[in-house]
């Protein structure tokens, strides 16, 4: 739902513009999103708990949990608890991403912070493993998580946090089309350390153009015979953003 102009109320005072059939949204259903690389499906311990665990071991290292809530568990026994309590939360609603080809979990990522009265709503919980990273597969997993916040369910805005010093992942957001909105200070204490956060967002205006950037990168003919991509998804936006209008100089003609 677009915006109109603001407005004055009768007092004089500029007022934000008015949602004219607003309605309380609802919430992401816990049903799979399918695409042609990827499907996230609402996490099971049964269907993703040992691909997941395997998936993620074959990192060297815990590194790529530093900045995530917990700690990569380590065992598989610790591991299904943890699947335990993730598939048994409703907010984060956490997903399972699979290969839609061989049908082994890779990774996942949630809904969180879910806000239907606003009408917003934030991916997070990220959590891919090696064979997923820098894959046609998590790019069309957060376009598929887009698409069911905006194009399902209506949600207005979404988010997307994290700790200010994760640099891949304030990569990420910028390379999936959020706009940076800035820093909150001192915001969290998490695994006994503080962290100023950076926050971004899509909004629903937004939407359109970055929808129809994704699609554009993730067809076949985007990747050569090698697997690597023709465009990037930055320079695909470029070409599909309207003129920026320019107010001309003093004394010169428009």
């Amino acid at each position: 739902m677009g915006n109109v102009a603001n407005s004055v109320n009768g007092f004089g005072q500029p007022v934000g513009p008015a949602l004219v059939g607003w309605e309380q949204r609802t919430r992401p259903p816990r049903t799979a999103m399918a695409g042609r690389y990827a499907v996230v499906e609402p996490v099971s311990v049964e269907r993703h708990a040992t691909s997941l665990f395997s998936a993620y071991a074959e990192a060297s290292d815990a590194r790529d949990w530093t900045y995530l809530s917990v700690e990569r568990p380590e065992g598989e026994a610790q591991f299904r608890a943890y699947m335990t309590k993730l598939a048994g939360s409703e907010d984060p609603l956490h997903h399972a991403i699979v290969d839609a080809t061989t049908g082994r979990a890779l990774g996942t990522a949630a809904f969180m912070r879910i806000d239907p009265g606003n009408g917003v709503i934030e991916v997070g919980g990220i959590a891919f493993s090696p064979a997923l990273k820098r894959t046609r597969m998590s790019t069309e997993a957060m376009y598929l998580m887009m698409r069911r916040a905006f194009d399902e369910l209506g949600y207005r805005r979404y988010e997307w946090k994290c700790d200010s010093l994760n640099a891949p992942s304030r990569a990420a957001a910028l390379r999936y089309g959020f706009t940076f909105e800035g820093i909150f200070r001192k915001a969290i204490v998490y695994k006994g350390r503080s962290r100023d956060t950076a926050w971004y967002s899509i909004t629903d205006e937004e939407w359109p153009r970055i929808r129809e950037a994704f699609g554009a990168w993730l067809e076949p003919g985007n990747f050569a015979a090698d697997g690597r991509q023709r465009r990037s998804l930055a320079l695909i936006r470029s070409v599909n953003s309207p003129p920026t209008l320019v107010s001309p100089a003093p004394g010169q003609l428009p």
